[in-house]
């Protein structure tokens, strides 16, 4: 799959930004047929390495398949990790973005939009939400994130004679990398370059709801859980766990708050993960704008609507019309086209697959959110392997693969990656030894 292709547009010079009007810019136009290898260097001289070097050079993408800078074609199966749900270059997505930007594309806070308003209308309906409830936008999951964090502080027990300092979060949890999101993060590796950080920070073992219940009194202003652990490996809990989690927060009048960045909208076959329980917020971005920049907040019922006044939290970017018109175009392919139910069937299918393979040892499938173990600690090496082999795919850990596709990928595309994993497996094992 990564030779270049008649699909892809032939040789580098055609396959960069075919007939885009920046190409008539003169920065872009510079660097308009360059080599990978060039583009790769120049990135170095001219970007924060944060992200060490980059991969490849990407430079269009179509459905589910992506094209780099020498014309090699790849099949996207990390979705840009969960974002775009819709994959690349989705025609009634780029429509109805173009359209809003042709005519309205920011306009700060102190100003709505009917964009704003109809998609803040929409998620409350699609998380069930009682009267009472609300919706803060942001750009990112980190900044839901952060603003839940800040939802937490304010339930601080002020009036009711006992206060509320610490928060619960879960081992092995991911929620971001700014300070406060940082701050519920689990890996010491990402917190302890930055520290101090916020605190009141307590983690307990995931999945243990003896341990959970064990932590949590009137002392605790708010739990944050991820239904599943993306980062950690594509990692849920036993049965009952989240409803646990319900009742022993609700009893200590702590807040329930829901991190469903990676698993929300439509990634695990359903719009939220937590689906069965009622929480006090949820989190939401990456495939909520379906490759276009926006985080939510959705927050349950009147009281924890209103611990944040005005004046307490806010952002320049966040709900304007571009990014909302994106999440409603997004949300509108999942919901007429049947997408969800599409994510179930190929989940199954997906999984049953990888189980035949005597180099998969387990299979961990929320939708097409999905993690595998490998029967030998060589996942970076086998993620190697499938870029070189035309598949883009992640390792979270020594032995672990991690999945997430466009909602859109067929199962004959997969089966493509699953017939290829064997000899990926082997040639992971080949370049370790």
């Amino acid at each position: 799959m990564s030779q270049p292709s008649e699909q892809s547009g032939g040789q580098r010079s055609s396959a960069s930004h075919p007939g885009s009007p920046l190409g008539e810019t003169g920065e872009l136009e510079a660097l308009q047929g360059l080599a990978s290898t060039e583009l790769t260097e120049r990135y170095n001289a001219s970007l924060m390495g944060v992200f060490g070097t980059p991969q490849r050079v990407l430079v269009r993408g179509s459905g589910c398949v992506v094209w780099d800078a020498d014309g090699r074609e790849y099949l996207d199966l990390l979705g840009g990790i969960a974002v775009n749900a819709l994959g690349h270059a989705h025609p009634f997505l780029t429509s109805v973005v173009s359209s809003q930007l042709a005519t309205l594309g920011h306009i700060s806070n102190f100003f709505t939009s009917p964009t704003q308003i109809a998609l803040a209308e929409k998620l409350l309906v699609l998380a069930q939400a009682p009267s009472g409830s609300k919706v803060f936008f942001a750009n990112s999951g980190t900044e839901a994130n952060e603003a839940a964090f800040k939802l937490a502080r304010r339930n601080d027990g002020a009036g009711a004679g006992t206060a509320r300092t610490r928060i619960i979060a879960l081992e092995n949890a991911f929620h971001g990398r700014t300070m406060g999101a940082l701050a519920l993060t689990w890996k010491q590796a990402y917190r302890e370059p930055f520290e101090p950080l916020p605190g009141g920070v307590e983690w307990v073992p995931a999945g243990d709801a003896d341990a959970l219940r064990a932590a949590v009194d009137e002392s605790v202003a708010a739990v944050f859980i991820e239904p599943i652990q993306g980062e950690a490996g594509v990692r849920g809990y036993p049965e009952g766990y989240l409803q646990a989690a319900r009742q022993i927060t609700e009893e200590a009048g702590a807040l329930l708050i829901i991190d469903e960045v990676q698993t929300g909208i439509g990634r695990t076959g359903a719009w939220f993960a937590s689906e069965g329980i009622i929480p006090d917020a949820i989190t939401l971005a990456k495939g909520l704008g379906g490759g276009f920049p926006i985080g939510a907040l959705i927050t349950f019922g009147e009281h924890v609507s209103s611990l944040l006044s005005p004046g307490q939290h806010g952002t320049t970017f966040g709900g304007n019309p571009a990014a909302t018109a994106s999440a409603l175009a997004t949300l509108h392919v999942l919901e007429s086209q049947g997408v969800l139910a599409q994510v179930r069937d190929t989940s199954a299918a997906l999984a049953a697959a990888l189980q035949e393979l005597d180099c998969v040892t387990e299979v961990r499938a929320h939708g097409l959110l999905v993690g595998f173990d490998l029967a030998t600690e060589v996942a970076p090496a086998v993620a190697r392997a499938g870029l070189e082999a035309g598949f883009i795919i992640n390792s979270t850990g020594p032995a672990t693969v991690r999945l997430a596709p466009p909602l859109i990928i067929t199962m004959e595309q997969l089966r493509g990656f699953v017939d290829a994993l064997p000899e990926l497996y082997a040639t992971a094992i080949a370049q370790e030894n």
